[in-house]
């Protein structure tokens, strides 16, 4: 799963990236970023890419109930989300691409739930294979846009910590998932060799840790086994 992430990109970078229309807009760094909080997300409109907030946590449109009563839906399995009830019709008609600087991961040790961060080795952005939906709020009547990342099985390099990991697309697929001229067959493992980590501290593991504290992805040196 991932149920944890970071952005430290900047306007420029991700603008490059995506070939952005929507005006320039000034990203903080967050450090913390968890479920059902509002995140970054590039969808297509009218053959241009938009840089678009929403909430994280998919609620789709067919929903009555209030989303605060949702299951778990910031994460969408890549085996099953072109069936699911809560994710295929998303899967079928309005896609997204969700960018991040790096995620966290736990292991489970006998000292308790180790967190790893988990970013590119080349330092770029990380892009994640989305989906999205509009919904009315039954309580504001307000539209609400919401998404999921999609997750697939870690490859060997990430299974060393969790048996899951996010679906990482390259700018080469951006365009054919975005326009839904491609499909399950994008929705594998990233190569061994595509990400880096390192141990951090256990104060990540708190949904309450500040999003701007820094100092949440440096890395710890782990007690060795005596």
């Amino acid at each position: 799963m991932c149920g944890r992430f970071t952005y430290r990109y900047t306007w420029s970078e991700i603008h490059a990236l995506y070939r952005l229309t929507t005006p320039p807009s000034n990203l903080q760094p967050r450090y913390n970023v968890c479920p059902t909080t509002t995140i970054n997300t590039v969808i297509a409109r009218d053959g241009q890419n938009e840089l678009t907030p929403m909430r994280w946590g998919l609620v789709p449109s067919w929903w009555k109930k209030k989303a605060k009563e949702m299951p778990a839906t910031f994460n969408a399995r890549a085996e099953t989300v072109a069936e699911k009830p809560m994710f295929r019709s998303a899967f079928k008609r309005t896609r997204c691409l969700i960018p991040v600087s790096g995620y966290y991961e736990w292991q489970d040790t006998a000292g308790g739930k180790q967190p790893y961060y988990f970013t590119r080795r080349d330092g770029q952005v990380i892009t994640i294979a989305g989906l999205w939906d509009e919904w009315k709020d039954t309580e504001t009547g307000e539209p609400t846009k919401s998404c999921t990342m999609i997750i697939t099985a870690a490859n060997d390099f990430v299974g060393e910590v969790h048996d899951r990991m996010p679906v990482i697309l390259e700018p080469a697929g951006f365009d054919g998932w975005l326009d839904r001229s491609s499909g399950i067959e994008l929705l594998t493992p990233a190569p061994n060799d595509l990400l880096v980590r390192w141990p951090v501290s256990k104060r990540v593991n708190s949904s309450r840790a500040s999003d701007e504290d820094a100092t949440l992805i440096d890395r710890i040196e782990l007690a060795t086994a005596s």
